[in-house]
């Protein structure tokens, strides 16, 4: 008799898949005769939208609201060197002082923001003029709806000591939220979206996708950078529903559904998250590594074990061959070495779970972080990085670095807030809600808070490490983090578990993968509902 005869696995009733294998039949409507006429226009609308970027502009805010545009609606990735440029120079010119010297507050956060998002380390001090003799903010400043929207969006880029960011978003989210009742259709929209979803933590395809619809209502019909957003995210529609074709074809071939029943049915969930991460065409790689990696169940049922691992060889073999072409099969060994890490930090939570021991928070965090299994996804995402996949980068991201560890919390802390009550139903090892209560003797609610202000410190810490003058890896690496940060607080934030629930997201994934911008947009047309 083998000794895992009798043990029996505590399995929760998760809900079957909701797309089925929707996307095996699934042909995208680019990818007919239209495909070169579409591309000839895509091309003609950004050479002319690029024309604008390289245009002299009268005041530098012409220029800064183009950039805002861009990137808003998800097309500046065609035109990085050039933005990088621009806001390098401004950067450099008005270092030490106030935008342009400017007075608005609109102006001087917008530049903020866009410096910050850029990785230029703007100073907090443009705000000083902003407050009275006692240090509080004018409530003239309240008068401004757009100028303090924009400030609540900047306030979201601060870092650990800066005050007056902190001062600035408390002060911003709460005179927003009194005076929506009292603003027009199309800014209520704007600001309820906002403080739902700021820029900083949002999902950069799921918001280009709102920002479309709103700028539509705002704009002429016959703007370049509204019909090239339009085809553009349109295209990348096409490339996403090819790639989640083979994904789901890829599930359906294993049959996990039938062989391992305890895990979740959710490939098309598993590719929203690679998807929100890296979303630009050249990612393919990326995007399907991840995706197959989160789908596979990585903490195997003994009955179930050979199967697991069998696939998981299968995988390690398919990323040795996907980088063998680059000569970068290599790095394929750091991502077997996090895996090790990730298999023994489960097997320490398996056993707290059968001795139902309660660790305390800061036991529980350290190996919690490595159980959320998001370094280890972003260590095998980098493999798909191209030439930024260098041994520089996996010998960083095996250090353990600041800003990764920061993304680990967000997701292990999130997840546990959403999931816990649900994971109690069955035997589980303790959250870290749980760890909090049993360790403090405090209510959930109170562990709610101090998770909430490890959320807060989670943030400011990538924020921190985005500044940082001297960075030791491309900019696509850590676009990556925080990217990935965004996507576990939007999956797993507001007490929500939108993977386990995957009605939840239903609406969200077919925003991005189902169903296409109209292309003729008149006005008064609504092109998508506020997602």
């Amino acid at each position: 008799m083998s000794f895992l005869d009798g043990i029996v696995r505590p399995v929760a009733e998760f809900r079957p898949s909701v797309w089925g294998y929707h996307f095996l039949n699934s042909p995208s409507p680019l990818l007919n005769g239209q495909q070169p006429e579409i591309q000839q226009r895509s091309q003609y609308l950004k050479e002319k939208v690029g024309r604008l970027l390289l245009e002299k502009a009268d005041h530098p805010l012409e220029k800064l609201k183009l950039i805002d545009n861009l990137q808003r609606l998800g097309v500046s990735y065609h035109f990085e060197s050039e933005i990088e440029e621009i806001l390098e120079d401004i950067h450099t010119k008005h270092k030490n002082t106030s935008c342009f010297d400017a007075k608005d507050v609109h102006t001087i956060s917008l530049c903020f923001r866009l410096l910050r998002q850029q990785g230029y380390n703007a100073s907090p001090d443009i705000f000083k003029e902003l407050r009275d003799k006692n240090g509080e903010f004018e409530m003239s400043v309240t008068e401004d709806v757009v100028g303090m929207l924009s400030l609540y969006e900047a306030s979201h880029f601060g870092t650990h000591g800066e005050d007056v960011l902190h001062q600035a978003l408390h002060f911003t989210t709460n005179h927003l939220q009194t005076r929506l009742s009292e603003m027009s259709p199309n800014l209520r929209q704007k600001v309820g979206h906002a403080l739902k979803y700021p820029i900083r933590k949002g999902i950069p395809r799921l918001e280009a996708r709102h920002y479309i619809g709103m700028y539509s209502q705002e704009t002429s019909p016959n703007d370049p950078l509204l019909e090239f957003a339009i085809l553009d995210f349109n295209a990348l529609q096409a490339l996403y529903k090819q790639e989640l074709n083979h994904a789901t074809e890829w599930w359906k071939k294993l049959n996990f559904v039938s062989k391992v029943p305890y895990a979740r049915d959710r490939v098309v969930e598993d590719y929203f998250c690679p998807l929100s991460v890296y979303f630009q065409p050249q990612y393919t790689s990326a995007r399907m590594i991840m995706a197959k990696w989160d789908a596979s169940p990585l903490d195997p049922l003994p009955e179930c074990m050979k199967v697991v691992f069998q696939e998981l060889l299968e995988l390690f073999k398919e990323m040795e061959l996907l980088t063998a072409q680059e000569g970068k099969s290599c790095f394929v060994q750091y991502v077997k070495h996090a895996f090790v890490k990730l298999a023994e930090a489960y097997l320490v939570e398996a056993k707290w779970c059968n001795e139902g021991y309660t660790p305390t928070y800061e036991e529980y965090i350290e190996n919690g972080m490595i159980t959320s299994s998001y370094s280890f996804l972003e260590a095998a995402s980098f493999l798909g990085l191209g030439n930024c996949a260098t041994k520089q980068v996996f010998d960083w991201i095996s250090n353990d670095p600041k800003i990764v560890r920061a993304s680990a919390i967000i997701g292990r802390v999130t997840n546990d807030m959403s999931s816990h009550k649900f994971e109690r139903k069955r035997v589980h090892v303790a959250s870290a809600v749980e760890c909090l209560m049993n360790q403090h003797g405090i209510a959930e609610e109170e562990a709610y808070k101090l998770l909430r202000k490890e959320l807060e410190k989670a943030w400011k810490d990538i924020n921190e490490e985005w500044l940082k003058e001297e960075k030791v890896v491309p900019k696509v690496v850590l676009e990556c983090v925080v990217n990935f940060s965004s996507v576990l607080e939007f999956v797993y934030g507001n007490l929500a578990d939108r993977y386990t629930e995957a009605e939840l997201l239903k609406d969200y994934v077919a925003a991005l993968v189902v169903d296409p911008i109209p292309y003729f947009l008149l006005r008064s047309q609504t092109v998508v509902k506020s997602v």
